[in-house]
Formats: C-alpha cells, sequence, structure tokens
C-alpha cells in the first residue's frame, strides 16, 4: 500500500492533553490528533489485513461515554471484528502528553484472559525474544510500562499472572516513542517503524487466537 499523506506528529497534537475541560479537549482531538488516526490506521489496517490474511477493521477511540473529566490518552484499535475491538487482541496507536504507544493489546474486557495468559506464560521466550526496546504494560490507562531490556523473568511472569488472575489484569506489549524522538516527525517513517513492530508482535497475537 501507498503511504499516506500522514505528516507525523507535531508538539502541538501532544499539548492537546493539557488543554482544561472535557468538550474543549475533545475538540482538540478531533480537529488534530483523529485526521491522523484516520491515515496512519487505514494503511496500518491494510498491511496488517494482507499479513493476517483476514479482513482487519479500524476502530478510533470517541470517548463517547465520559461526560465530566476529559481524557488522558487517545487512541486508534485494529481488530478482526467490525463491531468492536475491547473484546479481542487488537493492535493499538495513541498518545499520552509526553509519548506514542505502539501495543498489541489484551484488555480486561477481553474473555479467555486465563487462557491467553498460560499460553503466554507457556511460551515466555516468544516474548523474552523480541527488542529490548520493547516495553510492556499491566494496565492500559496507566502509562509507565516495564521495558524488556530492564524486566527481570520474574517481573514479566508477575505481570502475566496478574493478567492471568485479576479480573481487572490487562497484559500490552509493544513500543513507546517519546514526544520529542525525531522519527515522529517524520510521517513515513514512522509508519514504517509502527508497521515493523506490529510485525514483530504478530507472532503472540496468532498465539492469542488459538488460546
Amino acid at each position: 500500500m501507498a503511504f499516506q499523506g500522514f505528516p507525523g506528529f507535531s508538539q502541538k497534537d501532544f499539548e492537546t492533553f493539557q488543554i482544561d475541560g472535557l468538550e474543549d479537549r475533545m475538540d482538540a482531538i478531533r480537529e488534530r490528533i483523529q485526521p491522523k488516526f484516520q491515515e496512519i490506521g487505514d494503511y496500518l489496517t491494510e498491511e496488517l489485513s494482507m499479513k493476517l490474511r483476514k479482513e482487519m477493521h479500524l476502530h478510533i477511540a470517541q470517548h463517547a461515554r465520559r461526560s465530566k473529566n476529559p481524557p488522558n490518552d487517545t487512541w486508534l484499535g485494529i481488530a478482526d471484528d467490525k463491531r468492536g475491538y475491547k473484546k479481542h487482541p487488537h493492535f493499538q496507536v495513541g498518545l499520552f502528553d509526553d509519548h506514542v504507544f505502539l501495543w498489541l493489546a489484551f484488555i480486561y474486557e477481553l474473555p479467555h484472559k486465563s487462557e491467553i495468559a498460560k499460553s503466554f506464560l507457556e511460551n515466555r521466550n516468544k516474548i523474552e525474544r523480541l527488542p529490548k526496546k520493547f516495553v510492556i504494560s499491566p494496565d492500559h490507562m496507566n502509562k509507565n510500562a516495564y521495558t524488556l531490556k530492564d524486566t527481570q523473568g520474574e517481573d514479566l511472569v508477575e505481570v502475566l499472572e496478574r493478567f492471568r488472575d485479576v479480573k481487572k489484569g490487562e497484559f500490552l506489549i509493544g513500543r513507546h516513542i517519546m514526544h520529542d524522538d525525531p522519527l515522529l516527525q517524520d510521517g513515513e517513517a514512522f509508519l514504517l517503524e509502527a508497521k515493523k513492530t506490529f510485525e514483530k508482535l504478530i507472532p503472540l497475537y496468532r498465539l492469542s487466537l488459538k488460546a
């Protein structure tokens, strides 16, 4: 697929999350970020559909249930269900105020969490062999994450066991790219990096579908 007109992210995009008030922040998300998500999502959805040999679908978070507090982050999700993504393993691209995240995400709405966690624990080497710049997180609402380089095997086991045993437990794995990384200002380079990141995570995605 040819590259879209995605120009990259700007500092103004990250400053969106400093805007006070739900309505004003949501207006900025719709104006500044969601058009970029559409371009990113169209490209990555087609790439993933080809790699996985099945139709994948783009979902852009609308934050529709919010009535008071403005969102601290925003994202797109790519899943094999046209109706939604939260109950499925899915790929995410999103922003907090200081970084972009690229995730393969398994969040708490997902059924069969324990079976997926068990499969990941049994195949932990597949995770440990990923590039050391990759990170993991037990909570999609918390912007902190563990780098695989710094994570001891016991920490990975602990995160996966929490994902297995705790109702709200989650497991996210992928990349954080800080807001001042020049990569984010180069739209084509970012799309390539996102594509490569997701390609490295496809074996885990496939493994989760078999669990």
